[in-house]
């Protein structure tokens, strides 16, 4: 059941934004998500298949290889998904940023996720897939969440 929902919002939407848990729960192996990742991350491997992030993925995705002094494990994350196919890396401008401040003010978002919300509605993106229910508050895109599923 929750298979054949996510496949159906990935056909449905031309261009996605992902959550840093997306990631997080694909590099790291987590059982409980992996087959949900597994689909994610091979659908973006297809040719007409768009997604997006916020570099601010990036961040919070190096941070505890860095925490660990484990180098290698953040030089291999950075290579991985930096050269991703099909998967585009939203620097924060000052669009984004007055667009995440707008957000996190009307949404009461934490300041990462309102950027990750801002980033997916500037890069016109008409869905999210996350595993953090506040981004359904946001208006303008439609929201999975992995627990849903």
């Amino acid at each position: 059941m929750g298979v054949e929902r996510l496949r159906s919002f990935l056909r449905h939407h031309r261009r996605i934004a992902l959550d840093t848990s997306i990631f997080i729960y694909h590099l790291e192996p987590n059982p409980k998500y992996l087959a949900y990742t597994d689909i994610i991350f091979s659908w973006l491997e297809a040719p007409e298949s768009r997604a997006i992030t916020s570099t601010i993925t990036m961040t919070e995705l190096l941070v505890l290889p860095y925490r660990e002094g484990d180098e290698q494990r953040a030089d291999d994350f950075y290579g991985l998904l930096s050269t991703y196919p099909n998967l585009d890396w939203i620097a924060p401008n000052l669009e984004i940023v007055e667009l995440a401040a707008r957000i996190r003010g009307l949404y009461r978002l934490r300041t990462p996720d309102a950027l990750q919300a801002a980033t997916a509605a500037h890069s016109q993106t008409t869905g999210l897939i996350t595993n953090d229910a506040v981004f359904e508050r946001v208006e303008g895109f439609q929201t999975l969440v992995l627990d849903s599923l």
